[in-house]
């Protein structure tokens, strides 16, 4: 049994709750953050809670005491509470990091996405690629890694192909592996233990867009329709997008329109299959 005490920030959201059960079977010590008491119900059996909020500094101050290593899924996809990307995915990690240093962690995860570093241009990896740079400056011993899309992401396609119909912009050839969680969980840790600073992670299969509408369209048992959009039309929503409305609106569709128009594919790993997801997800939406 391993007697390494280790932190996980952002416990809560899809990709933490695996990584919680993951280290626990490997017989790792945690401790978790979350902003909430009620939020301790959602887990079993973690060995200590921190309450605290990311973006309040105060509210950390011995968040990393006695912790060996810290997994930060820190991030929002969608902004709210007023809160911007540069509050949460970059100040947010920032002030964990300085808790981190202060304490002597030896090594510290953040879990960015997909050619982050070549897409800095996007609102939401402006504040998590800035992130990275003070990382790897900190001195600290660290391990960033960019997961492609999860599985859980997809459902996107699950819920267009719902219609009847599956709208794609331009030829659709574009292609992905994404990740389950439960998989990437376990490639988090490994990393981890090996000291790899830098890697990307997807699944074992590799889609493309055509590939994974056809696959929503079945798990519906749906006949295969797909429409294929202009290109300049998602560009023209991007523009309008940026010119009319806040990045909280923006953020998230100008990432996922920008990640659709490029092939993203990671290191593959793992053996869950996205039709068994889509299946599982369709069950659950008919029982």
């Amino acid at each position: 049994m391993d007697t390494k005490k280790v932190l996980i920030a952002g416990a809560t959201g899809y990709l933490g709750q695996y990584l919680v059960k993951e280290l626990k079977e490997r017989g790792y010590w945690v401790r978790i953050l979350i902003r909430k008491e009620k939020q301790k119900e959602i887990f079993k059996n973690v060995d200590d809670f921190f309450i605290g909020q990311i973006t309040e500094p105060d509210s950390l101050k011995g968040i990393t005491n006695k912790i060996d290593w810290v997994f930060s899924t820190i991030g929002i996809t969608r902004q709210k509470d007023g809160l911007t990307y540069m509050d949460v995915d970059y100040q947010g990690n920032s002030n964990l990091l300085k808790e981190a240093l202060k304490d002597g962690v030896k090594s510290f995860q953040y879990i960015s996405a997909i050619n982050g570093d070549k897409l800095r241009h996007l609102k939401i990896f402006e504040a998590k690629e800035r992130f990275v740079d003070e990382l790897k400056s900190s001195g600290i011993n660290h391990s960033i890694l960019r997961p492609n899309g999860f599985f859980s992401d997809m459902k996107d396609f699950l819920k267009m192909a719902k219609s009847g119909r599956v709208y794609l912009f331009g030829h659709g050839n574009f292609k992905l592996n994404p990740i389950d969680g439960e998989d990437l969980a376990k490639v988090c840790v490994d990393k981890m233990i090996a000291g790899e600073r830098e890697a990307s992670a997807g699944g074992m299969e590799i889609f493309s867009q055509n590939d994974l509408a056809k696959l929503a369209l079945k798990a519906w048992g749906k006949t295969i329709k797909i429409s294929h959009l202009p290109d300049w039309s998602r560009r023209f929503v991007i523009w309008i997008l940026r010119r009319f409305t806040s990045s909280k609106t923006y953020g998230p569709i100008e990432f996922f329109l920008t990640a659709m128009a490029h092939d993203n594919i990671a290191d593959q790993y793992g053996n869950k299959r996205l039709e068994d997801f889509f299946d599982t997800e369709v069950k659950k939406q008919v029982l």
